[in-house]
């Protein structure tokens, strides 16, 4: 098995290779100078420049311009003591180094200070061929500074398109965070509307059992099993609700039980009503054939406010709700005849209010709560229909 190598590893290499590439370029200049080191074709001088030449390159990654300027003062220095050497090779390396790393006017600016020195030389060695060497000259640096220009815009390239993958990356990460924050939300607002609702109806039937203990044992027992079923029920509801946090394990989501709509709205009246307090209820034919997302947020409101009804419209009230869907429009009016109360549990900070009108939020609807003038409390929540049909996401 092949090992792969540490992400630091790789950093390593990645930052060594420069450098490698710097001391091969010096090499190759040192070997170009080899035969200069003969009497016959050179001297200890020749060697000095060539060697001149050649040691700068070592760094010409990490400093691109200050290199070239040095080599080409060294060969700036050649020209007045009239010194031709092999290792001038070294300027073309350094010029395609400038125009792979720097900017493009830096480059142009290093391949016309080559090409001044291309004119000097023309001057004091070529007199009988300056032509010819010109054009030869002149297109090695063009050659070289176009080279070093490709590799960079290269460069750049790749490492645009680097940073957009990662950007794109981070960006995946993000909307799959806020995606996750806006299912948990979701699904705290239903656990929040089934654990209250079904809590509170037990709680109701609970203390209407005990207080029928003695004078009704069979009323009480009807309500400890009418209380058993409400808990097994919501107990149900949590697990679907739940199950949508898990998955099989061979990648697959569990199946989900329909959503609660505008049918169950009657089981939910009924419950209410077991729990002691009476409950009218009236529901246009229409409103059952809505969308089920829809239908959804017009049974988590009714159910919320029956749930407000019995916390605290006391042991005497009574109910109406009404789910009507005409023209444009569905409306949905929980109202009670408790006490007359100027503020509500619901208004100062409570999250079942809130849950509700971000539930109608979502299809631009709009709830409002508040005292009845003749005594009690109402809810009452208009979406419009106008495309409801096109569910959201």
């Amino acid at each position: 098995m092949r090992e792969v190598a540490p992400a630091g590893s790789a950093s390593l290499l990645r930052s060594l290779r420069p450098r490698r590439w710097d001391a091969i370029s010096a090499a190759v200049v040192a070997l170009l100078v080899l035969p200069e080191i003969h009497p016959r074709h050179g001297g200890p001088g020749s060697v000095a420049f060539d060697l001149a030449f050649a040691v700068p390159l070592l760094w010409r990654s990490r400093w691109p311009f200050g290199v070239f300027l040095v080599t080409a003062g060294t060969a700036f220095v050649q020209w007045i003591l009239g010194m031709r050497v092999l290792g001038d090779f070294a300027l073309l390396i350094a010029l395609y180094t400038v125009a792979s790393r720097e900017d493009r006017r830096t480059a142009l600016t290093a391949a016309a200070i080559l090409e001044v020195g291309v004119i000097l030389a023309l001057a004091r060695w070529f007199h009988d061929a300056h032509i010819r060497s010109f054009i030869g000259l002149t297109g090695l640096i063009a050659a070289a500074c176009a080279l070093g220009m490709n590799v960079r815009g290269r460069r750049l390239v790749l490492e645009s398109l680097e940073e957009r993958a990662a950007r794109l990356e981070l960006e995946r990460d993000q909307q799959g965070k806020l995606a996750a924050a806006a299912e948990r939300a979701r699904i705290a607002r239903e656990l929040h509307d089934v654990v209250a609702h079904n809590l509170t109806v037990m709680i109701a039937l609970s203390d209407g059992a005990g207080y029928a203990l003695r004078d009704d044992p069979d009323e009480a027992e009807r309500a400890l099993e009418t209380a058993a079923s409400t808990g097994r029920l919501a107990l149900a509801e949590m697990r679907r609700l739940l199950g949508v946090l898990r998955e099989d394990s061979d990648g697959r989501t569990p199946e989900r039980d329909p959503q609660p709509g505008v049918p169950e709205i009657d089981r939910l009246v009924e419950q209410v009503r077991a729990a002691g307090l009476p409950v009218s209820y009236r529901v246009s034919p229409d409103a059952r054939d809505l969308p089920e997302g829809l239908q959804l947020t017009l049974f988590r409101i009714v159910q919320e406010a029956l749930t407000n009804t019995l916390k605290h419209a006391g042991p005497s009230a009574t109910a109406e709700v009404e789910v009507l869907a005409a023209g444009a429009d569905v409306t949905v009016s929980v109202a009670d005849t408790g006490p007359r109360l100027s503020a509500h549990p619901s208004v100062n900070g409570g999250s079942g209010l809130r849950g509700m009108r971000e539930r109608a939020s979502v299809y631009s609807g709009v709830v409002e709560a508040g005292p009845r003038p003749e005594g009690g409390w109402q809810v009452a929540a208009r979406l419009p229909l106008l495309g409801a049909e096109h569910e959201p996401a």
